[in-house]
């Protein structure tokens, strides 16, 4: 683990060393879910996210399944319509699938994750410049949790690479994105995240940091009470 985050904090600052750069961007992104299961193993959400520039740049609604294969393995597919705002300040819409596979391991308080995703977009009418979240990509994204004992806080950091298919493992990596936030839980169906995150494009060192507050409200209709 301390290879992993030595690792990502050095790609980081690779990425980040360019003296002449164009300003950093600053955002605001928003989610609001409900969540549920259909059956024992297989679960649906629905979310709505926003995110601000400030203004709306980009909104999109999300559906989703996902089945628990086992304790440490659990596939899932997203549907996203996305309206984001072009360089012309003109909203386009474009559709997007995501595919994950997400594996888990639990070792006392510690909870490790890592994510798979390929995402494919479609009806896209938005800029030509390729973009990561949105355009064609596969995504790596490993994550630890750990729940502080007798509090409600769970901290963690993440890391996540996007790739461009086109230009394979060599030269596709266009982005880096590290994350630190905590989960907080309430008691009942309430699930609340706060974290703040930084993205750099890889390919252009001229490129400015993203700088994203991100707020995050879940409401489990499948939940009960245990006495």
């Amino acid at each position: 683990m301390k290879g992993l985050i030595l690792f990502v904090f050095v790609s980081f600052s690779l990425a980040s060393s360019a003296q002449t750069r164009d300003p950093d961007e600053f955002m605001v992104w928003t989610e609001i879910g409900v969540k549920g299961k259909i059956v024992e193993d297989l679960s649906w959400s629905a979310d709505i996210n926003t995110r601000f520039v400030p203004g709306v740049q980009t909104f999109f609604p999300q559906i989703g399944l996902s089945y628990k294969v086992a304790p440490w393995f659990k596939p899932s597919i997203e549907y996203r319509f996305v309206v984001d705002k072009n360089k012309y300040d003109s909203y386009k819409p474009s559709s997007r699938l995501n595919f994950n596979l997400r594996f888990k391991h639990d070792t006392r308080r510690f909870y490790g994750s890592l994510r798979v995703r390929y995402q494919s977009s479609f009806n896209n009418v938005s800029s030509s410049e390729y973009d990561g979240d949105f355009d064609q990509a596969f995504r790596l994204k490993p994550a630890i949790e750990y729940k502080i004992r007798k509090s409600r806080f769970v901290p963690g950091i993440s890391a996540e690479w996007f790739l461009n298919p086109a230009y394979g493992p060599g030269r596709g990596f266009t982005k880096v994105r590290l994350a630190a936030g905590t989960k907080i839980e309430i008691v009942g169906p309430h699930e609340v995240s706060v974290k703040f995150q930084l993205d750099k494009k890889t390919g252009d060192y001229r490129s400015g940091m993203r700088h994203v507050f991100s707020l995050g409200y879940s409401y489990n209709i499948g939940y009960t009470h245990k006495l």
